[in-house]
């Protein structure tokens, strides 16, 4: 199995849980990282009871300190740390800049980014301990390949996480530490909601005319995490049905 020996911190739902689920059923020690703890708890036992290894902690990404405690929780249960996937994020509420308040503004940027950055600041000194390993980053389409109206922020914010992982990638290459970046397409978590116009409108603005599961951008997650790109670093990609090609 891919991932058998190794230890995989994970943070946010939706494609974070398919992501645990899959890692775990590859032989990977999972650590778990969002806000609910009911479904951080949920989640963990349902992986025990088929047989992995998981750990939680609930807490807010965006404050530094729970970063570290996920680093520790992962090395003090499981020995080392091998990869993570800093994947929470939030779009804050949709709308044109010039009447965004200042605090959604704020609040994208926190979650999106200042927490990719908390968590590689964390991480980067276990990789090392652990002779290498991997940092991945959920950015998205929006940002990179097109911009949306009323997206700015979360756009903003993403574009920021491509850097982010760039940079890291640069400079940590030669300690045998990749850093790369996924970017979804629309997934069907409960960021998308579900509201059936705005569904369709979504799945027009892809290729394949549909959004994906959150199975599918997970299993992309984990080649990135895995050695099967073993020698892919400072890179994007895009797991998102076309849609940067779409123009229909």
């Amino acid at each position: 199995m891919r991932f058998s020996g190794k230890t995989i911190l994970i943070t946010g739902s939706g494609i974070g849980a398919a992501t645990a689920r899959l890692a775990a059923a590859e032989g990977a020690a999972v650590v778990l990282g969002a806000r609910r703890a009911e479904r951080l708890e949920a989640l963990a036992g349902e992986i025990e009871a088929a047989g992995g290894h998981a750990a939680w902690a609930a807490g807010d990404v965006t404050e530094p300190g729970f970063a570290a405690e996920l680093v520790v929780l992962a090395e003090a249960r499981f020995g080392a740390l091998h990869g993570a996937f800093n994947n929470a994020g939030t779009v804050g509420e949709m709308g044109p800049v010039e009447k965004m308040i200042e605090a959604n503004w704020r609040s994208v940027m926190a979650t999106n980014l200042d927490a990719a950055y908390f968590g590689a600041k964390a991480q980067i000194p276990a990789l090392r301990r652990a002779g290498g390993g991997v940092l991945l980053f959920t950015a998205s389409f929006v940002g990179s390949a097109s911009g949306l109206p009323g997206m700015a922020a979360y756009g903003a914010a993403k574009a920021g996480v491509i850097g982010l992982a760039k940079g890291l990638a640069a400079e940590h290459g030669a300690e045998g530490i990749r850093a790369n970046a996924v970017l979804p397409g629309g997934t069907l978590t409960e960021m998308a909601g579900d509201d059936p116009a705005f569904l369709d409108f979504a799945k027009g603005l892809h290729a394949m005319k549909r959004l994906a599961e959150p199975e599918e951008i997970a299993r992309a997650a984990l080649f990135l995490l895995s050695e099967d790109a073993s020698f892919v670093t400072g890179a994007t990609l895009f797991a998102d049905g076309g849609n940067a090609v779409s123009k229909v």
